[in-house]
């Protein structure tokens, strides 16, 4: 309707009205009042009046509209988290997605101080599903893995509506086998269960725990259990017995005993077996003896015996005094059967004959040649006593006893030798040696009187002592020099040994030798000496018989850098593999781990021992490696006084090795990048350079090696 007609009907309607009070009639107000209006008393009592209904605006006569309440926004009309519905002459709120009405009505109007609250959605059972772990959220909810679970298919946390994610059982599979030892027990393959081991058949437990658990991180650990053979140690012995055995003492091991010759078994059984509880089971064993009473007795012969009439016991016999062998066997024995065998022994007089002539001597003798005689000798005129025995004595088998009396002719005064003085001497021999400051060079040191009654003299050259070796030092590490001293232009031989022995490796040892033959006076000798030892270097001139001894002490190098295989890793607990050469001559003394979170920009110096120590995550001495070592970055666990504190999911992480080796008050290092652990995108930079990838990154560290700043930079 147009403005000009509304206008012509308002005239129309005054003009009614005028007419019916000009009439006298009173005019019925609530009679005007709109559809979507109520009649209400004026509130000074003068009449009615037409007022829209709630939800209405307008003159309540002529129109009376729809109010749209949403238009002031939903927070201020529902409060928060609602969304506003407009209704004709009215409205109404609904909470959003995660939350519920405090009157738990799908719909409401909050003027009964209604309003929409938070939906605890970790309420509901399985929500996460098995091994899921639910934490509310304002409006939400996510999930992560309780212990013993992994996140399959995606990362933690995560939303069961609208991830492919969800939590799998840590299943640690076969328990790892433990040398001699079998599996006795497991509980199952799951997180927390428990593999039981025993020793096996001819194996005793000595020491280790016999138990291993299914980790976290599926991986069985803790059975350290030492199983050792069984040994029974040394059989038992038992008298008048002896052993059939190969010498084993393991379980099963049989000895069998026999009675020894003169003795028989009374008792019972003859078998020892080392049983599975390390013992022998003894036999009841009983050798007794077998008697072959008093020996036989032989014409002109004694006997030597011990009273012993045993089996396997012996009588000797021998001629007696003045009486020879003639032949026949001369010893009896007592055999098992308790008799003595016959010996068949002859014996006859002895007469010695005529006594030795010895040179330059006379003798005394009584002429008989009977035994227990003797002839006594002498030193003729003109030759006097030296030494030995003068006195020949007829034996029992009929030979004089060789006399070894020496008769020795004068000499005179003893000789001289040049620069030498008398050691010792008597009348025929004289001992020299060269005197203070002098050696000998060559010849012979003892004089001799001869038969002749000349000395023969001693051939020793006594000459001046010189060090054969003088000015022995070691330059650059590596070779050593020396001046040598000769008394001819002879080679010379020396003999060069050299022992090295570290502080901080016990277990090192550098023994080597080495030999140089030369005429030269001054002589060099190059040794590949291994840095951070304390070497005792000693040079001995062979023919010389010298012998001069240095030490040395070289430096601490830098240590080569750690073979590593850099891998970048998606979980926050990556297991690193470090190979070490089996040459253990390198100075490492232990190895640092290092996990720096890649935010702003991190300088890391490489040479420093406290550069980034916030930053060191893991110390392992070299003792503890081996030729190789699996490391888990972020177990929780101690190494070396430091935490191997767990990652931060959804962050950056590079992981650094340093190789460090300490000698004395030097400290020298070497590192490696390592590995990374996903998150956002990094470039990585060293010094001034642009940035690299990974793997050429890695390349780069080993060529760099000493000391170097790294930058990281977010892209």
């Amino acid at each position: 309707m147009d403005q000009r007609n509304r206008t012509m009907i308002m005239v129309f309607l005054l003009c009614v009205i005028v007419d019916m009070l000009a009439e006298g009639h009173t005019l019925d107000v609530c009679a005007t009042c709109h559809a979507n209006a109520i009649c209400d008393d004026k509130l000074d009592g003068s009449g009615k009046v037409c007022n829209c209904k709630y939800g209405f605006v307008g003159n309540g006569r002529t129109y009376c509209q729809d109010k749209d309440e949403c238009a002031i926004g939903a927070s201020r009309i529902c409060g928060h988290h609602t969304i506003c519905h407009n209704t004709f002459g009215s409205y109404y709120c609904t909470c959003l997605a995660g939350y519920s009405p405090s009157n738990n009505m799908e719909v409401f109007i909050p003027n009964d101080g209604t309003h929409c609250q938070d939906i605890d959605e970790c309420g509901i059972t399985g929500l996460c599903g098995d091994g899921g772990r639910c934490r509310n959220l304002e409006g939400s909810f996510e999930c992560s893995c309780q212990l013993g679970y992994q996140v399959h298919n995606g990362v933690e946390p995560f939303h069961p509506h609208r991830d492919r994610a969800f939590c799998k059982v840590v299943d640690c599979g076969r328990p790892a086998s433990v040398e001699d030892a079998v599996l006795l027990s497991v509980t199952g393959t799951t997180y927390a269960s428990v593999a039981i081991f025993g020793c096996d058949e001819g194996f005793v437990r000595r020491s280790g725990d016999n138990s291993s658990v299914c980790g976290a991180d599926g991986q069985w650990r803790g059975a350290t259990i030492v199983c050792e053979a069984v040994d029974c140690g040394f059989p038992p012995a038992f008298n008048h017995s002896h052993m059939l055995w190969n010498k084993s003492s393991r379980m099963g091991t049989e000895v069998l005993y026999q009675c020894n010759s003169g003795y028989h078994n009374v008792g019972m059984g003859n078998v020892s077996t080392c049983t599975a509880a390390g013992r022998w089971e003894t036999p009841s064993m009983l050798c007794e003896e077998t008697l072959c009473g008093r020996p036989t007795i032989i014409e002109n012969t004694e006997q030597v015996w011990n009273n012993n009439s045993s089996p396997g016991s012996t009588v000797l016999y021998f001629c007696k005094e003045g009486f020879s062998n003639k032949g026949g066997h001369n010893v009896s024995i007592c055999n098992e059967n308790g008799q003595w065998t016959s010996p068949t022994l002859s014996c006859q007089e002895i007469l010695c004959g005529d006594p030795p002539i010895l040179p330059h001597t006379g003798h005394v003798w009584n002429g008989s040649s009977t035994p227990g005689n003797t002839v006594t000798y002498y030193c003729k005129i003109g030759f006097y006593y030296s030494e030995g025995e003068n006195i020949s004595l007829c034996t029992s088998n009929g030979y004089w006893t060789k006399p070894n009396i020496s008769c020795k002719a004068k000499c005179g005064p003893v000789p001289f030798l040049a620069n030498s003085e008398v050691v010792w001497h008597n009348r025929s021999v004289v001992i020299h040696r060269c005197v203070d400051g002098y050696h000998s060079w060559r010849g012979g040191n003892v004089s001799v009187c001869g038969s002749s009654g000349l000395w023969q003299k001693a051939t020793l050259s006594c000459i001046e002592i010189k060090p054969a070796i003088n000015h022995l030092f070691v330059l650059n590490e590596k070779c050593v020099y020396w001046k040598a001293e000769k008394y001819e232009e002879d080679t010379e031989v020396y003999k060069v040994t050299y022992t090295g022995s570290r502080d901080y490796q016990r277990s090192f040892h550098d023994n080597r030798k080495r030999f140089l033959s030369s005429k030269a006076d001054r002589l060099e000798l190059c040794l590949n000496l291994l840095p951070a030892t304390n070497y005792s270097i000693s040079i001995t001139a062979v023919s010389a018989r010298f012998t001069t001894t240095i030490t040395t002490n070289t430096s601490l190098t830098v240590p080569p850098a750690p073979v590593v295989y850099y891998r970048e890793f998606e979980t926050p607990v990556p297991t690193l593999r470090l190979h070490r050469t089996p040459d253990t001559l390198d100075p490492i003394s232990l190895y640092q781990v290092f996990v720096l979170p890649v935010e702003g920009i991190i300088m890391f110096d490489c040479s420093s021992a406290a550069s980034s120590l916030e930053h060191i995550t893991a110390q392992i001495a070299v003792r503890h490696v081996g030729t190789q070592m699996d490391f888990t970055v972020g177990d929780g666990l101690y190494y070396g006084g430091f935490f191997n504190e767990p990652l931060e999911n959804g962050r950056n992480y590079y992981i650094i090795l340093r190789a460090v080796s300490q000698w004395k008050m030097a400290l020298k290092s070497s590192c490696v990048l390592w590995a990374k652990v996903r998150g956002t995108s990094y470039i990585l930079r060293v010094s001034s350079l642009s940035a690299f990838a990974s793997v050429g990154l890695v390349a780069l560290v080993i060529l760099i090696g000493y000391s170097f700043t790294w930058f990281f930079k977010k892209t």
